[in-house]
């Protein structure tokens, strides 16, 4: 059972994790920023909206919110949290052994500096960088091999990354609107392994 439970958790560490790019801040567009109409950007947001991870050919969904603060029309910082909703089938084949299941994000936590590029009073650009907790977990799973096949194994395990996105948004009244965002997790430690992440939000200001 430990060499079983350790090719599921094998399987898992290969499958489940996920996203984020490069962060380009508006602060080093100085030439495009003061060509904007003045809007009032110093105030708190919120997003909320679904989020895809793809790994490894696995494609599991999230509901993601966010809660963040600009200081000024160019930097802010934002917090993120995320619960799984949708998972994924995923086999692979671990030391010989074909090893299949479901996996599912379980939860996800992220904090970003933010940086805008506003290119005119609705529609901005954005990058951020941060860092992240992710715990997922795959369920149902089955090692099959020269023994036979063993059935209804779980396992879970959790990992931190550094989170890199870009992202656009546009608010049709100067507070209500809509985000969309592509970001890279790059996980640190022994459970090294990276996601993409796409998602799209409806936004609000306050």
């Amino acid at each position: 059972m430990g060499e079983l439970f350790e090719l599921s958790m094998e399987c898992l560490m290969k499958l489940l994790f996920a996203a984020a790019s490069v962060a380009v801040f508006a602060a080093a567009v100085p030439a495009i920023a003061s060509a904007q109409a003045a809007a009032p950007t110093t105030n708190a947001y919120g997003n909320i909206g679904y989020a895809n991870t793809h790994d490894s050919g696995a494609d599991m969904g999230t509901i993601q919110g966010r809660l963040g603060y600009r200081f000024n029309n160019w930097l802010g910082v934002e917090g993120e949290v995320a619960g799984g909703v949708k998972g994924d089938d995923v086999s692979a084949n671990v030391g010989g052994a074909n090893v299949t299941g479901k996996a599912k994000i379980e939860h996800q936590e992220a904090i970003y500096g933010v940086g805008f590029l506003p290119l005119n009073p609705n529609w901005e650009v954005l990058g951020r960088v941060g860092y992240g907790h992710t715990k997922a977990k795959i369920s149902d799973a089955s090692v099959s091999g020269a023994g036979g096949t063993v059935s209804g194994l779980s396992a879970s395990d959790s990992g931190d990354s550094w989170n890199f996105g870009v992202g656009a948004q546009y608010h049709w009244d100067g507070l209500n609107g809509i985000r969309a965002d592509y970001t890279r997790e790059e996980f640190t430690g022994s459970g090294d392994g990276h996601g993409d992440v796409l998602s799209v939000a409806y936004s609000r200001k306050f």
